[in-house]
């Protein structure tokens, strides 16, 4: 079987931080996924996963807390573990240049591969323990925001028995995911004491990597990935999200093209028969000496043609909000 896993990185915005922004309306905003015609957030896509029995898997971040408190951690964990979902452990690190109490005595970083390995090991491991203080059970996978890991991540990972790391993204190698590992690998592989899982994608034309985010690929893209990943007996198929990915840019409408996807992978994974929906805690772990290597669903110019004409489609009337969403 192939492991199917809906990853969500959940996270409030250090952009409105930055301007001002007051925490709740940051949560309502990046978490919620308010709308003046509902909400879309992370409420939305466990409604979603839920309903075609899909556990999902929530990287939540909680360097917001370093500014806010633990209770901002424990009401973005809360409903989470509530519904029964997964929480893994998820980093900014450009929260640190707010910080007044820091985990690496002031020194501060875009991303967590821009510290040294015993800064690494600090950060990720206050992030681990305020998120168990907020009511997470002991995570066992992590993601880097921005994917800007190096190795001394994994080996960070691997002195806190953190199993599995998901930070490698194959349209990110080298800007800024740092994680040695050839473009090819498709399958988790053992590196630097921990498994590197990478996130899934297609070639959306010759040689171009186009990850499986939901904002990334069309319905057709996404779901011939899964099938293509099913049928070549792959090990998982990590697929990536945001709690705010079902709105536009602004926050300010659902973008109605995202959710069809969304709920158009859900569909897909609970419809076939090779692929069961999977989380980390429970992820069969593949010995050492297998191979990670697969071939990725070959590239289609009328596929990507679809996707690019949708998408500009999308942006005049869920961006640019030209007409009634």
């Amino acid at each position: 079987m192939t492991r199917a896993l809906i990853t969500i990185d959940t996270e409030l915005s250090a952009s409105r931080q930055q301007a001002g922004m007051a925490w709740q309306d940051n949560l309502r905003h990046s978490l919620t996924g308010s709308t003046n015609v509902g909400d879309y957030g992370i409420g939305w896509q466990m409604d979603r996963m839920e309903a075609h029995g899909i556990r999902g898997v929530f990287f939540v971040d909680p360097m917001p807390g370093l500014i806010h408190g633990p209770d901002l951690v424990a009401r973005m964990v809360e409903p989470i573990l509530s519904r029964g979902h997964e929480v893994q452990v998820h980093i900014h690190t450009e929260w640190l240049q707010w910080a007044k109490d820091s985990p690496v005595d002031g020194r501060t970083g875009r991303n967590i591969g821009d510290f040294t390995l015993a800064d690494q090991v600090a950060l990720l491991g206050w992030a681990r323990d305020t998120l168990v203080a907020a009511g997470a059970p002991g995570p066992n996978a992590f993601r880097a925001g921005n994917y800007g890991a190096n190795d001394d991540t994994l080996r960070a990972l691997a002195r806190l028995g953190i199993l599995w790391d998901s930070s490698y993204n194959a349209d990110y190698a080298g800007r800024p995911c740092h994680i040695t590992l050839p473009s090819e690998t498709v399958d988790p592989v053992w590196r630097e004491g921990v498994l590197e899982a990478p996130v899934a994608g297609i070639w959306d034309r010759p040689d171009h990597f186009r990850p499986a985010q939901v904002c990334a690929l069309s319905v057709a893209e996404m779901v011939q990935g899964l099938t293509h990943a099913a049928r070549d007996g792959a090990h998982s198929f990590i697929v990536v999200s945001h709690s705010f990915e079902m709105l536009s840019r602004d926050r300010m409408r659902p973008n109605r093209l995202v959710m069809k996807r969304f709920e158009a992978l859900c569909a897909a994974i609970a419809a076939d028969e090779r692929v069961v929906a999977s989380g980390f805690a429970d992820l069969p772990v593949p010995t050492p000496s297998a191979s990670a290597v697969r071939p990725r669903l070959a590239a289609s110019h009328i596929r990507t043609a679809w996707r690019v004409a949708e998408q500009g489609f999308a942006t005049l009337v869920y961006e640019k909000g030209l007409f009634p969403a």
